[in-house]
């Protein structure tokens, strides 16, 4: 171990810390407003990566066709309940051709450009679209309806999707890893440093999505009524902010972040269809050192994660993730030390 080694290790940790960082923050924010720990938030970034690297190919991906079958159950769910709620036919079709109409526009616009091999931007853009659809859909299929359920209830619903989401990621893309061509192919040699395009574009995706989650937050009015939800739902509710939309606007965002972290990530590393388990976890990790409820220290947590993962590797790659994973001992230590209660209290 020397200088040099010491600042590539650095560097590697740091751009990996900067995906965990996006994956942390969108295990806070769907846990804040939601009470969900959202295992399943690695499997989006999975499907980004994935559904990219079979557009290369010229094929439709398969989760074109899971977005679809999400999206008329989801549409059936809801024209349901409207029916429930109305008894007004009008009123219930009306409401599953709005859960309907964007997947399908998404779905078809894919089919269409799976085969014309469009440039790799415009493919990139397509799998965000894609693994972004899915948000609403998953949260209206599998959560919804539970919303008013105790987390532990909502965490085995979360293991149910998880595993749901890897069996048909073995399904659609098979267990053949794919890794993704850069978006920049610069490389620049900084004394030792190799500084390469795909990393300076992770470093100003990450900072661009934070600055971009902050204002949204600060500044407009769905941000200040995911915020409002997330201190006090049933306030929230009797102001007018519909719990629905909140969980709906959340897992939207999760899955976009999802999505654009399996871009960053595809071209770095190979990623299986359960690659998404091991780097959401790690996003966990961050999260739950903040937490779950602090997004500057899930970013922080986050850089630290990537870093003592990439030291690890160094000096002992067998046991890296078991490194990584122990981290959270020590936190959960400390905060159950820190609460100074229990159960037998109350």
């Amino acid at each position: 171990m020397d200088f040099s080694i010491a600042s590539i290790l650095l560097l590697d940790g740091l751009t990996n810390g900067a995906v965990y960082a996006l994956l942390g923050i969108a295990t806070v924010l769907v846990f804040t407003v939601t009470r969900i720990i959202f295992i399943p938030q690695g499997e989006f970034v999975a499907y980004g990566a994935l559904t990219l690297a079979i557009f290369q190919t010229g094929h439709v991906p398969g989760t074109v066709w899971l977005l679809l079958l999400l999206a008329a159950l989801a549409a059936i769910m809801e024209a349901g309940t409207r029916w429930q709620n109305h008894r007004q036919i009008g009123a219930a079709l009306k409401a599953g051709l709005k859960t309907l109409a964007p997947p399908v526009l998404i779905a078809i616009v894919a089919i269409w450009a799976a085969p014309q091999n469009f440039p790799l931007l415009a493919q990139a853009a397509l799998s965000v679209a894609i693994v972004t659809a899915y948000g609403p859909l998953v949260y209206r299929v599998a959560y919804q309806s539970l919303e008013s359920a105790t987390p532990l209830v909502l965490l085995i619903v979360s293991v149910g999707v998880h595993l749901a989401m890897t069996g048909l990621g073995l399904l659609f893309f098979g267990a053949e890893g794919f890794r993704n061509p850069p978006f920049w192919e610069l490389r620049m040699n900084l004394g030792p440093l190799l500084l390469t395009g795909q990393t300076i574009i992770t470093a100003l995706a990450t900072l661009a999505l934070i600055v971009l989650l902050w204002l949204t937050f600060e500044r407009s009015l769905l941000g200040k009524a995911l915020r409002a939800t997330a201190v006090n739902r049933t306030g929230a509710r009797l102001m007018g902010i519909s719990s629905h939309v909140s969980g709906q606007l959340t897992f939207t965002m999760a899955a976009f972040i999802g999505a654009l972290s399996g871009l960053l990530i595809g071209p770095t590393t190979t990623v299986f269809y359960d690659s998404g388990f091991l780097i959401g976890l790690k996003g966990f990790v961050a999260a739950v050192a903040a937490g779950l409820s602090s997004y500057p220290g899930a970013l922080i947590a986050a850089l630290f994660v990537g870093v003592i993962e990439a030291f690890g590797s160094f000096w002992a790659s067998a046991f890296k993730e078991v490194i990584v994973f122990t981290l959270i001992l020590p936190v959960l230590l400390f905060r159950s030390l820190r609460s100074g209660h229990s159960d037998e209290e109350h």
